[in-house]
C-alpha cells in the first residue's frame, strides 16, 4: 500500500466513523474529513467498503455490530 492510499484509507475510515457514531450524512462527512467533491467521496468509499455511504451505515446499523466495524 502506497502512503496515499493508507491515507485515503484512514480518511474513509474516519468518515465512516462519524456517519455511524454521530450520524453525520455522507456529505459532511466527507467534506469533514478533506474531500471537495461528495461524488469523489462516495465513489472512493464505495470503492473501500463495497457500499455507497448510506447503504453501507445502513447495513451496519441494522447488523448491529457497528462497534466491531469502527
Amino acid at each position: 500500500m502506497t502512503p496515499l492510499e493508507y491515507q485515503k484509507q484512514l480518511r474513509l475510515q474516519g468518515a465512516r466513523r462519524l456517519m455511524l457514531s454521530e450520524g453525520a450524512d455522507a456529505g459532511s462527512a466527507g467534506f469533514a474529513v478533506g474531500y471537495k467533491s461528495p461524488s469523489q467521496f462516495s465513489r472512493e468509499y464505495s470503492r473501500l467498503f463495497g457500499a455507497p455511504p448510506r447503504q453501507d451505515v445502513m447495513r451496519l446499523q441494522s447488523s448491529g455490530n457497528i462497534l466491531t466495524q469502527l
